[in-house]
Order: C-alpha cells, then structure tokens, then sequence
C-alpha cells in the first residue's frame, strides 16, 4: 500500500509544479511580450549604411490573396533588396502574377528561377537553392508566399541584426480577416503559439517556424554556425499571415501537421505537450490540488479556466496591439473551440505519422528523418 500511495503523491506533486510553471510562462509571455512587440521602429539617417537583402520567395500554386501579399514586398521602405522568386514548375501559374508585379514595379530588383534542385528531402529548400546560391548580399530573407509585410517590417528585422545575431525570426500571427475560421487563426497564434513562442524567446531558446526569417549567409555556409555562438533575435512586429484558403479544416490540417512534425523530432513531445493544454493541465491540477491540500476539484479548475482564459485575453490584445476584428463573444466561442479541440488534433498527430503537404506525402521517423512516400504508377 506505502508504494502506491508514494506513486499517488509523486504524480499529483508532478501535475502541480508543471501547472504551476505553466502560469510562469504565461506571466513571461505577458511581460515579455508588452517589452518586445511593436517597438518603434528606427528610421534610416540619409548617410546611414544600409545592408543589402536578399529575400527568397518560394511559391507554388495562386490563391486569391498571392498577388496583394507578394505586392507588399515591391513596396516596403528599405534603400536595398533583391526579391528572387523561386519556382518549381514553369507552367505554375503563379509565375504569371510574379511577371505583372515585376512589370508594375520595374525600379524593384528582381528575378525569376524556374525548376528546382535537389539537396535534401525538403521541397521547399529544393525550390529555393537555385535562388540562395545567386543571392547578391549576405543577408538572407526566407519568406513564404502567405505572408504580407508592412513598409517598415524589412527595416525592423535588420535594426534587429546585431553583429552577434545569426537570425532574426517574426513570430507568426495573421492578418485581419472575417470568419470563424479566420477568429481560430487570430486566437491561436495569438494565445497558444505566442505564449510559447515569446517564452521561448525570453530564456534564449531558438524556436522561429521558417515563414519569415532573416539570416547571414555566412552563418549558413558555416558548419554549425547556429551552434558556435550566434544568437536568434525575435522581430517587434509579428508576421502577418494571410493565405488565401482560410477555413477551419485548413487550419486544423495545419495544426495536425506541424504537432506531427514536433513528435518526430522531440519524442518527448508526447508526453509534455498534451500538458500545456489549458483543459487537459486544469483536470490533472485540480485532480493535484485535491489530494494534497483537499481542495474542491470542480471549483479549482472552473478558477484555472477562467483565468487561462482571462490571460490569453490580455496576450492575444498584446501581440495585435490593436483593435481586434471580432468581439468578446465571439472570442469566447473561438477559445473554447481552439481549447477543446486541441488535445485531440493532438492524438490524431500521434496515431499518424504521415504528413501531406501540397501535392506530396511524407512518412516521418525518429529523429525528424522524413520520407517522401511516392504514388505508385497504375499500368
């Protein structure tokens, strides 16, 4: 009997400090958050060098908001930069917008590079090498199709380049939009992925996603560059994402892959993931709190939801630094739908390792190892 009952303490102490420490990190991400995001950024002196950048736009396919996100880059206020499009199939239509918007904007440099090469399993790398090995300056802006930039993002990404910094990385968020689906986005990145995100940032760990990253060349030609003493830096202005499908089955497809993504290469995800979920760390808590003080379980976690719920509130008007595009109850009805669904998309992620991207499908192994899984030929 002694043993179980040790067992029953040692997991209702583990329950209790990891919850606690999930309330730290809200309180970091709050801080942090409200220090970091949306600072002023720095004008440029008229005898102030400015370093060149390349930016790299991989695309694939035309949605109906590619021709306004990729205009915004033709018009940012930054004195140097090349766009390089990077292409993999010259009948994509998306090469034909790339050409009005180059005509449009003729003073913008630009170029064009059809037909991928193959370096590694990742057909987004594959697609941009061409692009990455004629890049003329030594900073280099990976940026996805999806995402819109303001006049001053390109300006505030580089102020954050200091001489000891490697890359700097937006934090994602999305652009206004209407819908229900387009409220899940915002609530999201807004709450969940930014809470972990700026906490990451906070103690130093290197968490940027891709979608919108500024990096030295020579750090990346540098065999483990990232790992000899370079640092990450996070934007002040969060990477405004607005792709043209915005529906909730999208979204969750996108939420399943990339918790796919993190199994595979942090296993130990399985395990600690699930727990940082607002309803599944509320049960196991006030289960905790019940056994070591004799709390009331119901009231203790209908209190933790409420004020999970409270914070996410103050985080997600922190990171839009704005007024957000939908009320308080359509928040409450978003919140609670991205909360309950959560830690099942999860355990769909966990039964299946197979991820589909565009129009190709990988099986993922330990280790993040991918394998693209090719169609068998009907005779």
């Amino acid at each position: 009997m002694a043993p179980m009952i040790y067992t029953l303490y040692g997991f209702a102490i583990f329950f209790f400090v990891f919850w606690c420490g999930m309330w730290i990190l809200h309180c970091i991400a709050i801080f942090y958050g409200k220090y970091r995001l949306h600072k002023k950024v720095k004008p440029l002196l008229p005898d102030e060098p400015c370093p060149g950048v390349t930016i790299l736009k991989p695309l694939m396919g035309v949605d109906p908001h590619l021709v306004s996100n990729l205009e915004t880059f033709f018009t940012m206020n930054y004195p140097m930069y090349e766009i390089l499009f990077c292409i993999e199939d010259e009948n994509d239509p998306a090469l034909d917008v790339v050409k009005t918007l180059v005509e449009r904007y003729p003073k913008v440099s630009t170029d064009v590079f059809v037909g991928g090469s193959t370096v590694g399993v990742n057909p987004k790398i594959n697609n941009m090498n061409k692009a990455y090995e004629s890049a003329s300056y030594d900073l280099i802006l990976i940026s996805d199709s999806g995402i819109r930039m303001k006049e001053d993002t390109l300006l505030d990404m580089v102020n954050h380049m200091s001489d000891r910094t490697g890359l700097v990385h937006q934090m994602p968020f999305t652009c206004d939009r209407n819908g229900f689906a387009a409220t899940l986005e915002k609530i999201y990145f807004g709450t969940a992925q930014s809470r972990i995100y700026l906490a990451a940032d906070f103690v130093g760990v290197n968490c940027h996603t891709g979608m919108s990253a500024l990096m030295r060349r020579p750090v990346l030609e540098e065999q483990g560059g990232l790992k000899t003493g370079w640092k990450t830096a996070i934007s002040s202005q969060p990477a405004l994402q607005n792709s043209g499908v915005c529906d909730v089955s999208s979204f969750q497809a996108r939420l399943n892959r990339w918790a796919k993504l993190r199994i595979a290469m942090l296993p130990l995800v399985i395990v600690f993931e699930p727990l940082t979920e607002c309803m599944v760390i509320g049960a196991a808590a006030a289960w905790a709190s019940s056994i070591l003080f004799l709390w009331e379980p119901v009231a203790f976690y209908l209190i933790h939801i409420l004020v999970w719920f409270l914070c996410d509130w103050i985080l997600l008007s922190i990171v839009q630094n704005g007024t957000l595009p939908f009320n308080k109850f359509d928040f409450i009805v978003g919140w609670l739908f991205r909360e309950c669904t959560g830690p099942y998309l999860f355990l769909l992620a966990v039964l299946s390792p197979t991820i589909k991207w565009r129009n190709r499908v990988y099986r993922l192994a330990w280790g993040g190892r991918a394998q693209e899984i090719k169609p068998r030929i009907k005779c």
